[in-house]
């Protein structure tokens, strides 16, 4: 047999076999089930020749393994399977040495794991094992995110973000979309703010992202924010709100133009100091018609702008005036080695955690 066509072949199949069960196909699912099956006999078998070597307890291990891997309708027929096994190693051993209170403590314990194991994939919503429902979650998350990833910018441009969670989950409330125009002119981006905070706004925000990633570029600012409020008028969720901030800067002239919808105000460093925006709005998801109100400028060599979310500047002893000012001031220290690294420097200075956290920078750096 040559071992060197042989070991392709067998990586591949198994390799195969993987991701059709990463997918969730029935015929992974059959191949994970016939696997789990072979276990659970051959430690059966191991328990009928040497108990002590192969307790009933031993069974756990591919119950365990099932409850990750298989959906509920498989893992059904591996917790029968194991039952009826247990069932007959006890009964054989119990013939041969008798009934003890170890062996009635260890069919209780296997009892009470299978009932726990059934039941959380019955109620397992995607219908998916754990690990491929998060999987799915994540990489959806993942996909959204993508949105956030600034475009490749010309030279004298420089832009950086950096956010954090409350409490560190993996999803948040506040999230980035941005865009350049086709003709690599114009570069637009949304900074947003989901009501909530962590796992509790991050379905919320999954969807809100997929919205706004499908409409930037194809409607005018205020066309979007209108778009983006009636989508979350129709969502009717218990707090269906966000806000948000727009601004979209022409990468030739440094022109640009921001609109906020209940955001807090931008800042704009002029070389000396940050500057408060006054762009002003409703926030979205609130009025069937809100106002919005946006602000233009220049944005020279040396400058920049700021957007954040009020996780930055929010606390429970201090408003937003108060907070933008503490934001001003720690800005202007973050920016004195540099604009490169400013928004990781800025949120790293935030006190307190217990609410979701975003900083977003655009400057433009001397040529």
């Amino acid at each position: 047999m040559n071992l060197r066509r042989v070991m392709p072949t067998a990586v591949g199949y198994v390799d195969d076999r993987f991701m059709r069960w990463r997918t969730g196909t029935t015929e992974g699912q059959v191949v994970v089930l016939v696997v789990l099956l072979a276990i659970s006999t051959a430690i059966f078998v191991g328990s009928l020749v040497d108990y002590p070597m192969f307790p009933a307890v031993t069974f756990v291990l591919p119950l365990l393994v099932g409850s990750l891997t298989l959906r509920y309708g498989p893992l059904a027929v591996l917790a029968v399977t194991i039952a009826v096994f247990v069932s007959i190693t006890v009964t054989v051993e119990t013939m041969t040495r008798g009934m003890n209170p170890g062996r009635i403590s260890t069919l209780v314990t296997l009892v009470l794991v299978a009932v726990i194991v059934l039941f959380e994939a019955r109620r397992r919503r995607s219908g998916l094992p754990g690990p491929l429902g998060e999987a799915m979650l994540v990489e959806l998350n993942d996909r959204l995110q993508a949105q956030g990833v600034v475009p490749e910018l010309p030279a004298g441009w420089h832009a950086q973000s950096a956010s954090r969670s409350a409490g560190g989950a993996r999803f948040a409330g506040d999230f980035l979309v941005a865009n350049r125009s086709g003709d690599g002119r114009f570069l637009e981006m949304i900074l947003v703010d989901v009501c909530g905070k962590g796992v509790a706004a991050g379905t919320q925000s999954l969807q809100l992202a997929g919205a706004l990633g499908g409409l930037i570029g194809s409607l005018p600012p205020i066309g979007l924010f209108a778009a983006a409020n009636d989508y979350l008028l129709r969502q009717e969720w218990e707090e269906g709100f966000a806000t948000a901030v727009h601004v979209i800067v022409d990468l030739e002239s440094g022109q640009y133009s921001i609109l906020s919808a209940g955001h807090p105000p931008a800042l704009r460093w002029d070389g000396q100091q940050w500057q408060v925006d006054s762009a002003r709005g409703i926030a979205l998801g609130l009025l069937a018609r809100p106002e919005f109100e946006h602000t233009t400028g220049v944005l020279s060599e040396g400058e920049s702008l700021m957007f954040y979310t009020d996780g930055i500047i929010e606390t429970r002893d201090r408003d937003i005036d108060d907070g933008v000012a503490w934001l001003r001031e720690i800005a202007a220290k973050a920016v004195a080695p540099g604009v490169e690294g400013l928004s990781k420097r800025v949120i790293d200075q935030v006190p307190t955690q217990d609410d979701d956290r975003a900083v977003l920078v655009l400057s433009r750096t001397r040529t």
